[in-house]
């Protein structure tokens, strides 16, 4: 059992240590990509709302159409 435990020991990792500067570029990186993603989806949902493809929410409808929102006649 001891023979057990001292290869247990040695799986266990141990965690790189990084510098600031690397954790800033990582972020940068990683930030730069999810700005990526979300600026493309919004393209395309753009797109697809243009084309009838998909259906608009509340929201979408009050900024594309908002004379559907006017209650003045009423």
């Amino acid at each position: 059992m001891g023979a057990e435990e001292g290869e247990e020991e040695k799986r266990e990792t141990k965690p790189n240590p990084i510098s600031a500067a690397q954790f800033l570029s990582w972020k940068r990186r990683k930030d730069a990509e999810a700005s990526a993603r979300k600026a493309e989806s919004a393209r395309k949902r753009s797109e697809d709302i243009a084309t009838g493809t998909v259906q608009m929410n509340g929201r979408e409808l009050f900024l594309h159409e908002p004379w559907v929102f006017d209650n003045t006649q009423y």
